[in-house]
């Protein structure tokens, strides 16, 4: 294992490589036979699964029952919503016919052409219209709403360039989509959404975001407003990590779902859509982990404390063990993840490097002398310290020890992020600085123009206009005229 550790990249040499390195090395996923789609191997999945049980139940706190829907969509739907077919259309995977047949020396098979659709179906890129189409059926009346569905799949977005977990082809996902009689239940709905992705950053992920809300040009296609969670990763870049969308009457009216009011009059109801996907384990990468592996916050590590007996076998590692299993044994009770590594086909040091490389976030060991003197080594991973403690208590000591990296964590990743915002009015200055990476509060005058020309000398795109600023007027450091607030720009995945 210590020669599989030396493959690890350097951040500070190459930070692209460092991360796909470490998605190798900490066994969470893999290229597949499919161009642009990945294997996510079972210690990746379990990362996501954590992911999705929390979410979900933060989601039916919010009166949201999951549903599934149709893979395939009739290609006529999509054309329904002009901004929303335009959006897609260049990602959209398209399924033409429905069988195959042999060859005829029957050594391979090919398109069987009297097996022709009438009808072409896509491979949902993301699902608002065949949704819309079915809440067609389900509202008829003010009684039948709000209606709050999500559902858990994996959607097809042909991309060009990939990136495990970033950006693939396939992915996996949830998306939300709601249906409401007013306009101001629905963009509440989709702020209150936004914050649920906040919450859930900030305290089970340990990663801190910036909330707001996108520009024209970044909004979801067919959406009149996209509200973000931008976080930024450790080279400064910025990830979107979460977006929720306040669709207006947009689907409505392309599906005419309406519904009779409380007057009996016929209205068009109102919609948000809102999701997060398996990027998510791509941020919690490059937040928090360095140049040894992954650093996994307690509440979505697969593993949370690793016990490791070290001497040679006998009646002491006998003895060692039997008191470490019911170390084991008592922080189960507490709802804690244990695994007790008393195998002895691997030596010591290469359990420690490969429970470190897969961000393990407390490691207990205890040896023969250990055992004599009542005592235990700890070793936390977000900080790689070790330290002695008596085996008496120690228990209520881990536990308090996962709370409080889950803590400092965040804390770490919140003091990182806030030490790299900078106020920017010069347009030179910042054409050199946001190279380095970091988040730009700089007044922007609201035009596309303005917003092209920043990303066409930069590659840097206008992230969100934040929610927590305090904002007052300026001028546009790029066109020179009046701007009424900043806005956050960066450099992005």
């Amino acid at each position: 294992m210590a020669t599989e550790l030396k493959q690890l990249t350097k951040r500070a040499e190459n930070y692209s490589q460092w991360y796909n390195d470490l998605i190798v090395l900490a066994d969470l996923a893999e290229q597949s036979a499919v161009r642009g789609c990945m294997v996510i191997k079972p210690y990746g999945y379990a990362i996501w699964e954590k992911m999705q049980q929390q979410l979900d139940r933060m989601f039916k706190q919010q009166g949201v029952q999951n549903a599934y829907f149709p893979l395939l969509i009739p290609k006529s739907y999509l054309s329904r919503e002009a901004e929303h077919v335009e959006g897609f259309a260049k990602e959209c995977a398209v399924v033409t016919h429905y069988r195959l047949r042999a060859t005829e020396d029957g050594q391979a098979v090919e398109v069987d052409p009297s097996a022709k659709l009438d009808e072409e179906l896509i491979i949902r890129p993301t699902s608002e219209t065949i949704i819309w189409n079915t809440y067609k059926n389900w509202i008829h009346s003010w009684r039948d709403l709000p209606l709050k569905c999500n559902q858990w799949c994996n959607v097809m977005r042909w991309e060009m360039r990939t990136r495990p977990f970033l950006r693939t082809s396939e992915f996996l996902w949830q998306e939300g989509h709601t249906a409401h009689a007013t306009r101001e239940e629905a963009e509440a709905m989709a702020r209150q959404m936004l914050g649920v992705y906040a919450d859930f950053a900030e305290q089970h992920m340990a990663m801190p975001v910036v909330q707001g809300v996108k520009s024209p040009t970044e909004r979801f296609a067919g959406a009149l407003d996209t509200y973000t969670i931008e976080a930024m990763m450790q080279d400064g870049k910025a990830l979107q990590s979460g977006t929720s969308h306040f669709l207006g009457q947009n689907f409505a009216k392309a599906f005419e779902v309406t519904y009779l009011n409380k007057e009996n009059k016929e209205e068009l109801v109102w919609a948000t859509s809102w999701g997060v996907s398996t990027r998510l384990i791509g941020a919690l990468i490059m937040t928090h982990s360095d140049d040894n592996g992954l650093v996994l916050p307690p509440v979505l590590a697969p593993l949370q404390v690793v016990i490791i007996p070290i001497g040679k076998a006998g009646d002491q590692m006998n003895a060692v063990c039997d008191k470490l299993s019911a170390i084991k044994a008592e922080l189960e009770k507490r709802g804690i993840s244990v695994k007790l590594d008393d195998g002895d086909n691997k030596r010591p040091g290469f359990k420690f490097a490969d429970y470190e490389v897969k961000g393990v976030p407390v490691r207990l060991v205890m040896g023969g002398r250990d055992l004599e003197n009542g005592t235990i080594e700890v070793m936390r991973r977000d900080t790689l310290e070790k330290e002695t403690r008596p085996v008496d208590g120690i228990e209520d000591y881990v536990e308090q020890l996962l709370q409080q990296i889950q803590s400092d964590m965040l804390n770490r990743a919140r003091k990182y992020r806030d030490e790299h915002i900078y106020e920017c009015d010069n347009y030179e200055e910042f054409k050199e600085r946001v190279k380095q990476g970091g988040f730009f509060l700089c007044h922007w005058d609201g035009t596309e123009e303005t917003e092209a020309q920043i990303k066409a000398d930069t590659q840097a795109t206008i992230r969100c206009i934040p929610n927590d600023v305090e904002q007052t007027p300026g001028t546009d450091m790029v066109s020179g005229k009046p701007a009424k607030y900043r806005v956050i720009i960066a450099r992005s995945y």
